[in-house]
């Protein structure tokens, strides 16, 4: 019979999507007798709420079923399901489509699940609501990490007020910029600019609009790559998200452009996109409010994610550049955790300390994260630049990489990681 010791206590550093669905995680597949008391610090003054519109891939949604949050996101009618990913030239043509309507038009996977194209302010919003029912959670805002000491027996860290607090475990869910990662686990493994920049903003949309997309379209341009897709059940905004080469802009979080600087980012974008053949794309562009400028950082391939008592999670593990499952990624990164946590416990704690966990987790999930690696590399080839020649090539390169990749994609978007077999 395994018997318990006191519950963990588990510091999560970072108040985003990746450090709360952890939390919801960890509690969800948690022994019943064993749920731990978490911690959770964000540096802001609140979660922050603004973002672009993320693309949730079956296997995403399947994960926020389990955790609860996907009823929260339909009872409040949270973004606006995508049947396909539609992909256009710019000069007028259409050239593939990623589908996720499945044999039977249903969806992809069991149970099956479309896409869903959410603002990421939306998102967090519903993952807010269920971590308010759980007991054992404690969110608490405003809170620099200053440093992080960890010991044979458990981890410390030391806030900017003064404050310290200790744990059994601490988790890195702190993003591209991780203290985590800086000041303990890995610091020589520093973020680097990828040389790309998400230029996005909202178009409020009149009744009557005409688009050339059906809910969500990649348009490729010589200079570029431009999203745009509704975002709500409505369809009256559409998201119009840029990929570009820009350089170096000095900013670790992104900010939002206003006055002067809006209408310099829109003249930008209007020079790169503003000729397309495709009627609604330059309306859409100056109907856009406002514009956000949101660096795209990477990590190097591989790296160290954990020490005995400490794991990275998310982005201040493997950030990289989007390319198409990047939330999803993470979504199923905290269900494997979590899954070999609760493995640990049951075993009766081996050890003492969860290493035994954490290299589980990373035998499990570091091939699927090289993967996306090498997927990633595709995304920054086609932002680059390119002449008539190169964008040509392009064109006809993504439609048959949609098609020679589409198996692979179909397998990730079936799989639900609550029954993958953890493998000890």
């Amino acid at each position: 019979m395994t018997i318990y010791k006191k519950p963990l206590k588990i510091i999560i550093l970072g108040g985003g999507i990746a450090g709360l669905t952890t939390a919801l995680a960890l509690t969800k597949f948690a022994p019943k007798d064993a749920v731990p008391r978490i911690l959770i610090f964000e540096i802001r003054p609140a979660p922050a709420t603004i973002g672009g519109a993320v693309n949730l891939t079956p296997n995403a949604l399947r994960m926020l079923d389990h955790l609860g949050v996907f009823d929260v996101i339909r009872q409040r009618d949270y973004g606006k399901d995508i049947d396909e990913l539609e992909v256009f030239d710019l000069h007028g043509s259409k050239l593939a489509v990623s589908d996720f309507k499945g044999a039977e038009g249903k969806g992809i996977g069991n149970p099956p699940f479309k896409a869903l194209r959410i603002t990421r302010g939306d998102a967090l919003k519903a993952v807010l609501e269920v971590i308010k029912r759980q007991k054992n959670i404690v969110l608490m805002c405003g809170k620099r990490t200053l440093s992080i000491k960890e010991t044979a027996d458990d981890v410390t860290i030391t806030c900017d007020d003064g404050t310290y607090w200790t744990s059994d475990i601490l988790m890195g869910c702190d993003g591209i910029h991780s203290v985590t990662r800086l000041q303990h686990v890995d610091p020589a493994r520093k973020e680097t600019y990828t040389g790309v920049c998400n230029a996005f903003g909202f178009a409020r949309v009149p009744r009557g609009f005409e688009v050339h997309f059906k809910c969500t379209a990649l348009n490729f341009s010589q200079r570029g790559v431009m999203l745009t897709s509704y975002h709500d059940s409505r369809m009256e905004s559409v998201y119009v998200g840029a990929l570009m080469r820009v350089p170096d802009i000095g900013s670790r979080d992104g900010w939002k452009q206003v006055g002067a600087d809006a209408e310099k980012t829109r003249a930008d974008i209007l020079r790169r996109f503003g000729d397309a053949k495709i009627p609604c794309i330059r309306p859409l562009i100056e109907m856009t409010e406002d514009f956000y400028m949101w660096p795209v950082f990477t990590l190097s391939k591989d790296g160290k994610w954990s020490t005995n008592r400490c794991m990275l999670l998310g982005d201040a593990a493997h950030a990289m550049p989007p390319q198409g499952e990047s939330t999803g990624i993470v979504f199923e990164d905290t269900v494997i955790f979590s899954r070999c946590l609760a493995r640990w416990l049951e075993k009766g704690r081996p050890g003492g300390h969860p290493k035994e966990a954490f290299a589980a987790y990373e035998r499990l999930r570091k091939p699927r994260i090289a993967d996306a690696f090498e997927e990633s590399r595709a995304v920054i080839g086609s932002v680059s630049d390119a002449g008539w020649l190169g964008h040509t090539l392009k064109t006809w390169v993504v439609p048959w990489y949609l098609w020679f990749t589409r198996k692979s994609r179909d397998r990730h978007f079936e799989e639900d990681v609550t029954r993958v077999e953890l493998g000890y």
